[in-house]
């Protein structure tokens, strides 16, 4: 199904409707032609985020690879240190220590209350043996937090996805060492989107909304220009399109756009009307009475409500007759 595109307007007089085998004029006036500015487009997610190592170690584990699917919150990977395993014998030897001091306090503190019924010992006395139960169940305590800190850092290790897309790229791989904030996989999700960047001569004929055409390996779509930003890069303006249809199988790839980036009057005939002959192009014109063949220039192209026109560069003036068909 031919598209159609905006400010194309044919402004045009014919005399007699042309049909199979029947000749008609065309009264030549100039039209108003959309201008078309070729760019490049890439194709990209709307959300790039990275899967960063939170923690500082080995990488053991890599579940995932370029172009797998992920869903938010899958594991795609872990990351060990050594250390922590260190660590965490450590800190349970100390809880042994310490629950064996707390069990000799608690039967110091037992007999101290035996001895003051008795009258032997003094309250003071046993004051400090309260006071050294409370101190090593304090220690007991400090030392279960410090255990659970480590238990923390060795499941921050896990490596999960911040959101639900196809993996991108992933930098590194099982056994490498890595650091605290390191990405381990950049992950692309939202849908995708076309951003262009187009030279800043062009930035003031840009309008948003704007519709434009874009030539992919699926075949041509429309678009419609969806946000210019404003900061100019390199000289270049970028600016976002939205497309229906836009194929995210391959992520960075680039394609055909063209922007509408002015107006200009031109002389339009059908396509079929012109006459080749030896490498030269003619049109038909009425001339006194009859007709004469007259060397032309042509341009481009345009596509007219689903009609080939070509443009004459050179050859023909506002108000000459062109006969189309033939007799």
């Amino acid at each position: 199904m031919p598209m159609k595109w905006p400010a194309l307007r044919v402004i045009a007089s014919i005399f007699l409707l042309a049909s199979p085998g029947v000749a008609a004029d065309l009264v030549i006036e100039p039209v108003t032609v959309t201008d078309w500015k070729a760019v490049y487009g890439r194709v990209e997610t709307r959300d790039r985020v990275p899967a960063r190592a939170r923690l500082g170690g080995t990488l053991e584990e890599l579940l995932v690879a370029e172009g797998d699917r992920v869903e938010s919150g899958d594991q795609l990977g872990r990351v060990v240190d050594a250390k922590q395993d260190f660590q965490l014998r450590a800190i349970d030897a100390q809880i042994q220590a310490a629950q064996s001091r707390l069990e000799n306090a608690e039967a110091e503190l037992a007999r101290g209350e035996e001895l003051l019924e008795r009258g032997v010992t003094t309250v003071q006395r046993l004051d400090s043996l309260r006071t050294q139960v409370d101190v090593i169940t304090n220690e007991i305590a400090a030392a279960q937090a410090d255990r659970h800190v480590i238990e923390q850092q060795v499941a921050e290790g896990a490596i999960h996805a911040p959101l639900g897309g196809v993996v991108l790229d992933v930098p590194v791989t099982t056994g490498a060492v890595v650091t605290p904030g390191q990405t381990i996989a950049t992950l692309g999700g939202g849908g995708v989107f076309l951003r262009l960047a187009v030279p800043e001569r062009h930035a003031t004929a840009l309008v948003e909304g704007d519709a434009i055409r874009i030539e992919g390996p699926e075949g041509a779509h429309e678009g419609r220009l969806a946000k210019i930003y404003p900061l100019i890069e390199n000289g270049r303006v970028i600016a976002d399109v939205e497309v229906e249809g836009l194929s995210a199988r391959f992520v960075d790839a680039r394609l055909l756009v063209r922007l509408p980036v002015g107006e200009h009057q031109a002389l339009l005939v059908p396509q079929d009307a012109l006459i080749t002959r030896a490498g030269l192009d003619f049109l038909n014109v009425a001339h006194e009475g009859g007709t004469v063949l007259r060397s032309v220039v042509p341009g481009p192209v345009h596509d007219v409500d689903g009609a080939a026109m070509v443009e004459i560069l050179t050859g023909l003036r506002p108000g000459d007759v062109v006969v189309t068909g033939h007799e």
